[in-house]
């Protein structure tokens, strides 16, 4: 693993062209371009308010629902799409794979990178949530930047498996939107962890995407729920995924060219 961090700088020039190639293929020939950043989230939390917020009254943890819901999308949304890319960037890339030799680890690096492309244009919208409902920064947000890159490393324990099992299984890109699904409402993105008993919430730590967004909360919002065991467990999940998942790309690395 140390000699392929070294391999990764040196080939850092090849992660920017990757992650600068997704971009433009992203948006190209679109009306909007990237303003699709943030209608996504955008709209979700408008479904969202509607539904959770206004009709099923969904506690928010003393913060307006709607700034609520779309904190929690952002993350998400990193996540979610990081996963995608990453789980189909060696099969959608078996072109570069089968000709040419470089770290493999570096195309799902790129998928998650690309990813906090649209994460930084989504999040200026919420900045300007914050402003309307008053909701100003404080000592935490010194702090975000941690649970950036700790939304970018859950992405990429996550993808790095999907990726390595996409080339042997291709039932995995069928697999990967049905799981992106079915985990965003088992993440406390539409309602808050404090639903559940305090003595249960560590366990709730076991899926990483919720102390990921418990923690932007925390770090944002200022919220009291986001702190303590539950990021705790999910930051201990993550490492042990990700350095079980480095740990099976590398041993199936060697197999890519003649799988994929």
């Amino acid at each position: 693993m140390g000699m392929n961090a070294r391999e990764l700088w040196v080939y850092r020039e090849l992660l920017y062209f990757l992650v600068w190639r997704s971009l433009k293929v992203r948006y190209k020939q679109t009306v909007l371009g990237a303003a699709w950043a943030f209608l996504q989230p955008l709209m979700a939390m408008v479904i969202f308010s509607i539904f959770f917020g206004r009709l099923a009254k969904m506690p928010s943890d003393g913060v307006p629902y709607p700034v609520f819901a779309y904190c929690g999308l952002l993350p998400w949304q990193l996540f979610s799409q990081a996963v995608t890319e990453c789980g189909n960037s060696l099969v959608g890339n078996q072109h570069l794979i089968t000709k040419v030799y470089f770290p493999r680890l570096i195309i799902p690096i790129a998928g998650v990178v690309a990813g906090t492309v649209d994460f930084a244009v989504a999040f200026l919208l919420l900045l300007g949530m914050q402003v309307y409902y008053g909701i100003y920064p404080h000592a935490r947000l010194l702090l975000f930047p941690l649970f950036i890159l700790f939304a970018m490393m859950t992405a990429l324990a996550i993808g790095i498996w999907l990726s390595a099992l996409n080339v042997k299984y291709r039932d995995v890109r069928y697999l990967i939107p049905f799981l992106t699904q079915f985990w965003l409402f088992a993440t406390p993105v539409a309602y808050p962890s404090s639903l559940v008993p305090a003595r249960w919430r560590p366990l709730v730590g076991l899926n990483p995407m919720a102390g990921v967004v418990e923690g932007f909360r925390w770090a944002l919002l200022g919220t009291r729920s986001g702190a303590g065991p539950l990021v705790l467990v999910s930051a201990l999940i993550v490492l042990l995924m990700l350095f079980a998942g480095i740990a099976y790309f590398r041993s199936m690395e060697k197999t890519f060219a003649d799988l994929v």
